[in-house]
């Protein structure tokens, strides 16, 4: 976490990092995306360890999280040393600042902590071009996920 930047990416500890996590997916996933919000929050958010991206003044611009051990397991073919990086998600305003880069390499870095050997993902087709730039490789079939296409797609540690 560099200070040239304007922002940092930390591991969400408390309450308020976690409400800021989900003010940003509602306002990407939900407000943007038309997820319904009922299928966006799921029991995995409890045990996820999520990560956030803060402008200097506070203001939240992205999030993500990483699944591991059984709650992985059912995303990752079942490999125990697989984790899964999922709801990541960057406000409007922070794109093209470099924000989801750091917010993939902080999960990574948290995965890799945890002994994990590999991250899967599952991203929406549209993103592809841009996990691919940082490492991931697609394998299965394009499959629906509320209404969006996506691919699966995982990276060596």
């Amino acid at each position: 976490m560099s200070g040239t930047r304007a922002y940092v990416v930390r591991v969400a500890e408390d309450p308020a990092d976690l409400e800021a996590c989900f003010a940003v997916r509602k306002e990407v996933f939900v407000g943007e995306q038309g997820v319904p919000e009922d299928l966006e929050y799921d029991a995995y958010d409890a045990g996820a360890v999520h990560v956030l991206a803060v402008r200097e003044d506070g203001v939240p611009l992205g999030t993500g999280r990483l699944l591991h051990g059984e709650a992985a397991a059912a995303r990752t073919g079942g490999d125990p040393s697989v984790g899964s990086l999922g709801r990541l998600a960057v406000t409007r305003e922070a794109r093209g600042l470099g924000v989801g880069v750091a917010l993939v390499r902080a999960i990574e870095e948290a995965a890799h902590a945890r002994g994990l050997t590999a991250v899967d993902l599952h991203a929406q087709t549209r993103a592809l071009g841009f996990y691919e730039r940082l490492g991931y490789e697609a394998y299965g079939p394009e499959d629906m996920e509320a209404g969006i296409p996506h691919r699966s797609m995982r990276r060596c540690l």
